[in-house]
């Protein structure tokens, strides 16, 4: 029944797309119609994602989930960045970081219970994130006595960005190859969809969940003005939070299914994902609209630091 509803709400996607577009409607009204849009895209995903661990295992099933669900972050961020809203956009990542280190996973787990992480897995994920938060210090400590939006500062982010990166690209190469050493999927573990289908809907939700975002980020501000919120916590909170619905709904509903090991990957391997690849990806790509300088806040390398810790 529940699995009925969460379908025949997936209609709210379209719907809040196009009256987006052909209606006047409210900010505050277009703000909970994409908000509600946003629960059954998660399922979807979620769903997609479960299906594809059967063919894949959890490692790589964890990390699709993780790279579909955070394309919807990268253009909201570079929406952001064309708008001139460079603490929205540094507050945002480093939200997203925190909230899949502690909410996402923190949810998963109370969801699903008792059950195992891949120790080593878990571990690369918190090196990653350690050693991207190191990197920010570089042209973050500058900032924080002057201007954080200096030109020098957004090349030395670049330079910073090319590191990690490479550092990335490097760790995803090996992390990827050593689960599929791992995982031989047998017939009595794929039941569902093939893996074609199951990529084919999550390229789908993510596109639908890139396009509700867009509108729900357009009504954000006037929405947050009204319910007196400051920009800090509509970024590092409420951004962050609907960037990550898709891995929040993810992480969840697997884990829910008794699928801890999934679960824990799709929050950490996004976490680490948005670190060593969004951000910088974000930073160099701003360079085509307004050079993007990585110099967080002392409380937004504090936040990162002390997740890693407390997780």
């Amino acid at each position: 029944m529940v699995r009925k509803i969460l379908f025949a709400s997936l209609a709210i996607a379209p719907i809040t797309i196009g009256l987006h577009y052909l209606a006047d409607l409210s900010e505050t009204t277009e703000f909970v119609l994409s908000a509600l849009a946003l629960i059954p895209l998660a399922w979807l995903i979620g769903e997609a994602t479960e299906h594809a661990a059967e063919h894949t295992g959890p490692g790589i099933g964890g990390f699709l989930n993780a790279t579909f669900g955070n394309a919807p972050e990268l253009i909201i961020a570079l929406i952001a960045v064309n708008e001139g809203l460079t603490e929205v956009v540094r507050g945002s990542l480093t939200g997203s970081v925190v909230s899949n280190l502690l909410l996402v996973l923190g949810a998963a787990l109370v969801a699903g219970g008792r059950g195992t992480l891949d120790r080593f897995s878990s571990f690369l994920s918190f090196g990653l994130i350690a050693f991207a938060t190191v990197l920010f210090l570089i042209p973050s400590i500058p900032g924080w006595d002057g201007d954080p939006d200096t030109h020098s500062l957004a090349a030395v982010s670049a330079a910073v960005s090319v590191a990690l990166l490479i550092v990335y690209i490097a760790v995803t190469w090996y992390s990827l190859r050593r689960h599929r050493e791992m995982h031989v999927a047998s017939d009595e573990e794929i039941r569902g969809w093939s893996l074609r289908e199951a990529l084919i809907a999550l390229a789908i939700a993510t596109v639908a969940t890139a396009l509700v975002a867009e509108v729900l980020v357009g009504s954000l501000e006037v929405f947050a003005e009204k319910a007196g919120l400051s920009e800090f916590f509509v970024a590092a909170v409420i951004v962050a939070i609907v960037g990550n619905a898709a891995e929040h709904g993810g992480a969840v509903i697997v884990a829910s299914r008794g699928k801890i090991a999934l679960a824990g990957e799709i929050a950490l391997s996004s976490a680490a994902q948005v670190a060593v690849f969004l951000i910088p990806a974000v930073a160099l790509l701003s360079w085509l609209i307004d050079p993007l300088s990585l110099s967080f806040r002392p409380v937004e390398i504090a936040a990162l630091g002390g997740s890693i810790v407390f997780t």
